[in-house]
């Protein structure tokens, strides 16, 4: 047996190890490509579970700015019963304590980003405003806004409540 090995010029014990190194390499590639494919499967789970608390973050974000534009919209009509009651001419005592009551309120206001919407002497806006009435004028062109019925709030970027105004309509000449 011995003597057939070497006739075939390779002896009987480099074969069996060469059978044995060739099914060791074999299994050595099928560990690496099992390997490189949990290793993929891992990758797209670590990107997967980031954009699942990427999509939680956001979804957090725009319910507490829902819930803040439902809680912070109540208070704007108190607002406007405390600039009404400024309109009237009165007493100083009131006036001044609605005064400083308006101003701490605005301040509150300011603080959560709410910004009044300036329309009185500018061109119309639908996108800021609804116009509840139009007075014929001389001195303003057409769709000019000439009074604030009900002024219009912000929210960072986003509108509050839009303005409601009375846009001017130019008198034709006769």
């Amino acid at each position: 047996m011995d003597t057939e090995a070497q006739t075939e010029g390779v002896p009987a014990g480099q074969a069996a190890d060469a059978s044995v190194q060739s099914e060791i390499e074999a299994k050595l590639t099928a560990a690496e490509a099992l390997a490189e494919e949990r290793y993929r499967e891992l990758q797209y789970a670590r990107a997967e579970i980031e954009n699942v608390r990427k999509r939680a973050v956001r979804s957090a974000e725009d319910r507490l700015l829902a819930g803040r534009k439902a809680m912070l919209g109540k208070f704007l009509p108190v607002l406007d019963n405390l600039q009404r009651a400024m309109a009237f001419e009165d007493g100083g005592g009131l006036r001044g304590g609605l005064n400083a009551t308006l101003k701490n309120f605005e301040s509150l206001l300011a603080s959560e980003q709410i910004v009044a919407i300036e329309t009185v002497g500018k061109p119309f806006d639908p996108h800021v405003a609804e116009a509840i009435a139009t007075r014929e004028s001389h001195e303003h062109e057409d769709d000019i806004v000439v009074e604030e019925a009900q002024r219009g709030y912000r929210l960072g970027e986003e509108l509050l409540r839009p303005a409601m105004v009375v846009v001017a309509k130019k008198v034709s000449a006769p």
